[in-house]
């Protein structure tokens, strides 16, 4: 900002109103069609917006500036009017300015103006973007960052300051397109923005396979039905290890050492009867899951334009108080 500030006021300072005149008086192309009483006024405000400029009254400087432009657009104004705007943090109209202090080389200028100019514009370059937004809808409103641009069909093309934008196109009776690019300084993007009807651009659809939720089912009730098979077996095993039991008691001492052969059955039962516990837990939420999934995969209303992606994953997990399982779904 200091050095921005100091070749403010050397520029300005070097700067004289001659310069100006020569130009009218020698008809250059920019005081082609000025009247000498604009030029003289106009010279009269540029002095003012001069002297504000000298004293850092950077807004009162740019006020100046727009007054005299309006009586003579003169590059020497535009340009002291873009070293004003470089302090108020306005790139895109210090861009603008600066083009138009240019725009005839350096002749309403000098050599060293003309120089700092290129070298401020090719700074501010790298703030601004340019994008060009295009619909070809008969009667659809273009927003940029909330102002109207367009109304289609048509295209608009302008100047933004670099980083995320938002624009919107609509109409009644279509669905709504609205984008936030983020623009890179100095990058140029075009933009294209079309609308769908509302009532052709819904479209109902499942979030996956509609037999997925079938199959789900299925597995839990075949698991469950496994438990019960595994359950019934353990109930066998144990009566036969009771009856195995009840058949080798010591009379003399009303006690009973089970054999290997009986102490296998009470081991292989109560295995069946945890095998039968873990396929009832992951069957009964299997079952769970499934009834959810035929929920959640009913037909849904979509934009046609939007791509749905989903996955599905159901994660047994068994563990020392229990079994069951997990339901990972996302979209």
């Amino acid at each position: 900002m200091t050095l921005q500030r100091w070749a403010v006021t050397v520029i300005v300072v070097a700067l004289s109103s001659t310069a100006i005149a020569q130009g009218a008086e020698q008809e250059r192309p920019w005081a082609r069609g000025v009247a000498p009483s604009a030029q003289k006024q106009a010279l009269e405000i540029f002095r003012l917006g001069n002297a504000a400029l000298k004293e850092s009254q950077w807004r009162a400087a740019s006020e100046r500036y727009r007054e005299a432009l309006a009586l003579w657009d003169h590059p020497a104004i535009s340009y002291n009017l873009a070293l004003a705007l470089l302090q108020l943090d306005q790139p895109i109209e210090t861009y603008q300015r600066l083009e138009a202090a240019l725009k005839y080389g350096a002749a309403p200028l000098d050599a060293d103006k003309y120089e700092q100019a290129q070298r401020y514009r090719a700074l501010i370059d790298k703030q601004v973007a340019r994008v060009e937004l295009r619909c070809d809808v008969e009667g659809a409103v273009v927003k940029l960052n909330g102002q109207q641009v367009l109304i289609g069909p048509g295209a608009y093309k302008g100047m933004v300051r670099a980083g995320a934008i938002t624009v919107i196109a609509s109409k009644e009776g279509f669905l709504t397109n609205e984008q936030n690019p983020t623009l890179l300084g100095g990058e140029t993007r075009t933009i294209e923005l079309a609308l769908s009807a509302a009532e052709q651009a819904v479209e109902y659809r499942r979030l996956f396979a509609a037999w997925i939720p079938f199959a789900v089912l299925g597995a839990g009730a075949a698991l469950a039905a496994g438990g019960v098979g595994l359950h019934l077996s353990a109930r066998n095993q144990f009566a036969a290890y009771d009856r195995g039991v009840e058949g080798c008691v010591d009379v003399s001492t009303g006690g009973c050492v089970p054999s290997l052969d009986l102490a296998a059955l009470r081991s292989q039962g109560q295995g069946q009867q945890a095998g039968a516990m873990v396929l009832y837990g992951i069957g009964g939420a299997a079952i769970a899951a499934g009834a959810v999934l035929l929920y959640v995969n009913r037909p849904q209303p979509y934009r046609a334009d939007v791509k749905v992606e989903s996955a599905l994953l159901l994660v047994p997990s068994v563990g020392p108080n229990g079994a069951g399982a997990t339901l990972l779904l996302s979209f």
